[in-house]
């Protein structure tokens, strides 16, 4: 164990004015609370707070986070309580700790929704002090260090895919690849210990046929290096076994056929140096296609900066490079750790740099569940960056596939919300057009303007999705609670009995609801039955069977009548294909008669009076929907014919010909069965109403070269 002494000396080390006293109050206490507590492996518990402080202070962060992971553990597994810690320490490093207290007692589960809590508090508690985040992936790395003393096997596989899914995504998204690294090689050996083993042999085999391969190609680059008058540090491994083994998924070939399993990183005084070292990189060896990304003008979200290339060098060996500066590479190693060495030299914009946990607390306030928000965030986190432009030249970060529609979310989320078109590189372009590096976009925005639920499936981005999800969800509730109220009130109307609020609230219980509005809302999307609210209102009296007082269920839906009807719903403004839609089987078409179908998750169907579909209903009265065409609608709809149609040259053209003069628009056509002299096909035809069907009918049974036509059904 690290002795107390040699704590102190380390953080002395790069932090002269760091306060001693604490550091070893902290000590003292955190190893007096521990006691003779011990870990599977049979060491002191208190060995664990030490080695995660231990592996911070190789990280040089301040002496408040090393003071809370000594801590971390004394209000979980102690008796120490938060009063205790912030009467001794202060309120600074209570907050650390209460922090790091609330993460650790999350219970490792198997259940995915579990696992998206888990993340939903990591990311809170990291958005109110990063160092939080700091201390629990140091913590996450010795217990993954130590993983094998956990006799359980389903118990180490469970926190080996955690920490594969959520901290070493974390760990690289803050820039910290050494922990990065170190994670997945750790969860790699327990989730596939096999394929670990495997590319780990093949590695040996490959450095004892080599010999000292690596020493002998860093020798070849100094001299390289030399001759056009650089100086540079080099050092060079062999990749990871798991960063081998993804690239083998990701090219579908075996470790035989990777030839780039040796990276090279080459460390310099300034940036004019970095581009010195890949001139007389690319002037000495023949470069890899496609391998070149300077991420030194452009760097990426988290912050890291570096120039990467791929060349065969020494050897005739195909080997990665990597050339920065020695304050990019404290960066690069240490990520958001190396920021406490650099701020006040670099002045990094830390709100630009850690944009993304913001972004993340956007999906959090927009998700409607923990699950949602994995989804969301894990798309944030695993998909590779696009770099756009604002017409003012600001930089926005997306992943790869985004549209306009994301980086309209991305600038703001009123942006997002009251989009109806952009600009790429000046000209105007669809939304769903995918966005590139270096494209300039510019969003047309409308006040009036409201998300299309069909942008869901568009764009990328967890932020716009989450927020399209939310509006989507409000709306759709709104719609149902408004049809579910209005098919309530004409309920008590034909039962006979007035309608009120007040008369119902004492109901919400027994329908599971919290308020009137969530039975409203119930009614309206099926899951109710209006009938049973006035039965549970008003019970009926029960009176002997009368053939002739049986209500017609022609009646009851007004079958008898024309035009409106008294009691039709004012159905409009609704989202099409929300909590009203069209039924398939017989394609209603205004004109004709009518009638609404309340179907479970999708609120009313419109049927014509005389679907063949209704037949199934007709013992389920409560269900129906008097419904009529508003006077006013002008959108088109879909009228489906069924015709057999000779089959010789020009018959086809004949057919579209006749129904583009008739001001009808052919939407889709199926050829259902086809023979010598005929063939029967399926047609669906834009049309304003039913007087527009019949006269294309009419038009069509006119032509010569069409045997028959008629309305198809389903």
């Amino acid at each position: 164990m690290i002795r107390q002494y040699e704590l102190v000396e380390r953080v002395r080390a790069y932090d002269p004015t760091t306060d001693e006293a604490a550091l070893d109050r902290a000590y003292v206490y955190a190893m007096k609370m521990h006691g003779s507590q011990t870990r599977a492996s049979g060491d002191p518990y208190f060995s664990h707070p030490l080695e995660v402080a231990g592996i911070l202070t190789e990280m040089k962060l301040d002496h408040g986070t090393v003071i809370t992971a000594l801590l971390h553990d004394v209000i979980e597994d102690t008796e120490a309580t938060l009063a205790d810690v912030r009467n001794l320490f202060g309120d600074e490093i209570a907050r650390l700790v209460d922090g790091v207290t609330k993460l650790t007692r999350i219970e490792l589960q198997s259940d995915r929704t579990k696992q998206a809590e888990n993340f939903r508090k990591l990311v809170l508690a990291m958005s109110q002090d990063i160092r939080v985040l700091l201390v629990k992936l140091a913590d996450r790395v010795h217990n993954m260090r130590t993983l094998h003393f956990i006799k359980n096997p389903d118990k180490r596989r469970r926190i080996a895919a955690e920490t594969m899914d959520i901290y070493a995504p974390l760990a690289a998204r803050i820039g910290i690849n050494e922990i990065k690294d170190e994670l997945e090689d750790l969860a790699f050996a327990e989730i596939n210990p096999d394929a670990r083993t495997s590319i780990k042999a093949r590695l040996d085999y490959l450095r004892s046929q080599g010999g000292d391969m690596v020493n002998s190609i860093i020798a070849e680059l100094h001299e390289k290096l030399a001759d056009a008058g650089v100086i540079a540090d080099i050092s060079g491994r062999m990749k990871t076994p798991y960063s081998i083994w993804q690239k083998m998924q990701r090219k579908e070939v075996g470790i035989e056929q990777l030839s780039d399993i040796m990276a090279f990183r080459l460390v310099v005084d300034d940036i004019g140096g970095c581009y010195q070292c890949l001139g007389a990189m690319h002037g000495s060896y023949p470069v890899v296609p496609g391998r070149f990304k300077d991420y030194i003008s452009t760097p990426k979200p988290n912050g890291y900066r570096s120039l990467h290339t791929g060349v065969i060098g020494p050897h005739r060996q195909r080997i990665e490079v990597q050339i920065r500066t020695r304050e990019m590479h404290d960066i690069a190693e240490l990520g958001v750790a190396a920021h406490w060495n650099y701020k006040q030299r670099d002045g990094i914009n830390e709100g630009k740099q850690y944009r993304w946990i913001r972004e993340l607390l956007d999906i959090l306030e927009q998700a409607s569940g923990p699950e949602e928000f994995l989804e969301h965030t894990k798309l944030e986190m695993y998909q590779d960056q696009v770099f756009c432009f604002t017409p003012k030249g600001d930089l926005i970060a997306l992943p790869q596939g985004a549209v306009p529609i994301d980086f309209a979310y991305a600038v703001h989320s009123e942006v997002g919300d009251r989009t109806v078109g952009a600009k790429l590189n000046g000209r105007l372009v669809p939304l769903m057009t995918q966005l590139r590096n270096g494209d300039q976009v510019e969003i047309v925005t409308s006040k009036t303007s409201t998300p299309s639920p069909n942008w869901e499936q568009i764009v990328v981005t967890g932020k716009a999705k989450a927020r399209i999800r939310r509006f989507v969800r409000l709306k759709r509730r709104q719609q149902f609670s408004d049809l579910g109220k209005a098919m309530l009130q004409k309920a008590f109307r034909q039962e006979g009995h007035p309608f009120s609020e007040k008369q119902i609230e004492p109901l919400l219980g027994r329908f599971h609801a919290e308020a009137v509005e969530d039975l409203y809302a119930g009614i309206g999307e099926g899951l109710e039955s209006a009938l049973e609210v006035v039965h549970a209102v008003h019970p009926p009296v029960v009176e002997p069977k009368k053939e002739e007082n049986v209500v017609p269920i022609a009646r009851a839906r007004g079958r008898t009548k024309r035009g409106r009807q008294k009691d039709a719903l004012p159905i409009r403004g609704l989202i099409d294909g929300m909590a009203m839609h069209f039924a398939r089987c017989c394609h209603p078409l205004p004109g004709e008669r009518i009638v609404g179908i309340v179907t479970t998750g999708k609120g009313v169907t419109i049927h014509t009076i005389d679907c063949e579909t209704l037949e199934g209903f007709q013992d389920q009265p409560e269900r129906w929907v008097d419904v009529a065409w508003d006077d006013d609608a002008d959108s088109a709809h879909v009228g489906r014919l069924y015709v057999v149609i000779a089959n010789e040259p020009g018959s086809l053209g004949s057919l579209s010909t006749v129904i583009g003069k008739n001001g009808g628009n052919i939407m889709n056509l199926k050829i259902v069965n086809r023979s010598i002299d005929f063939f029967e096909m399926l047609i669906d035809v834009e049309v304003a109403d039913i007087r527009h069907l019949t006269t294309i009918i009419a038009a069509l049974r006119a032509t010569p070269v069409i045997n028959s036509v008629d309305r198809a059904r389903g």
